[in-house]
């Protein structure tokens, strides 16, 4: 298959993934529909179970990239709560009036990771212009699509910062989210990765070799808000429980900065 054929292929594939996620709001009509960045899957999972008896039932919550599921609530898909990886997406829905403002919360804070394989023998101290390329040597760095993806805006101005970003620039495989960014380091495919901390936590396919300084990036600050389209009854609930000292608990146990004050 030449490049350009994979590449139409792959955006297909994309096109048909981001439908099929948000296709379960869609069908849930009495539940409260969340659409939430891929990196808090683990986290967000345990706390929706948590917060069942308070809400009536658990919410259908669809993961994938912050950039791909803004773009969804813009188009029109029925989603009654909406959190972010960053600021830049929430301000997209807020400044199109898609969500209800005096509902947003900082909610969360993270870190980024230098990953590796789980068996990998790579060291490495991420500083002023250290020597990444030759750490990733003839393989690929792992990276969320840093044209859009939050974790992979964070990631490449990290490197800029550091000096290192023109040096690596062409070894970069970029991803759709930044769980699949993971997938490539923990199947070996990639030979380093610029993940969340959370991410690495959550996956034993990997392991941390560095951890990005964080004055090299924007502070990494998940925001929640409530939808402006939003019907269902108990969303506010909803809110109330993913911002209570239950769901801070379940949040920090994943590696996460609660950042919102509990309720």
């Amino acid at each position: 298959m030449t490049g350009k054929g994979f590449r139409l292929k792959a955006a297909a594939v994309g096109g048909l993934t981001a439908m099929l996620m948000a296709a379960p709001a869609a069908h849930a009509d009495d539940k409260v529909v969340v659409f939430a960045a891929a990196s808090l899957k683990d986290a967000l999972d345990a706390v929706n179970k948590a917060c069942e008896p308070e809400v009536g039932e658990a919410a259908t919550i669809s993961y994938a990239a912050s950039s791909a599921l803004a773009k969804q609530i813009e188009g029109g898909a029925p989603a009654d709560v909406f959190v972010s990886a960053d600021l830049d997406w929430m301000k997209y829905l807020s400044d199109k009036k898609l969500t209800k403002p005096d509902t947003e919360v900082k909610l969360l804070g993270n870190q980024i990771v230098l990953v590796a394989p789980k068996d990998s023998m790579v060291e490495a101290k991420v500083e002023k212009g250290f020597d990444l390329a030759k750490l990733i040597g003839d393989g690929k760095l792992a990276m969320g699509d840093f044209k859009a993806v939050p974790a992979g805006k964070y990631g490449k101005a990290a490197l800029e910062s550091l000096g290192v970003w023109s040096s690596v620039e062409g070894k970069v495989a970029q991803a759709e989210n930044v769980r699949a960014a993971l997938k490539l380091v923990s199947t070996g495919e990639a030979a380093l990765g610029i993940v969340y901390a959370t991410d690495a936590h959550a996956e034993k396919g990997v392991k941390v070799v560095g951890t990005f300084p964080e004055d090299s990036h924007p502070p990494i600050i998940y925001p929640i808000a409530q939808t402006a389209d939003s019907k269902d009854k108990d969303t506010a609930a909803f809110l109330k429980c993913v911002e209570s000292a239950k769901a801070a608990d379940l949040f920090k146990e994943q590696g996460f900065t609660v950042l919102a004050p509990s309720n």
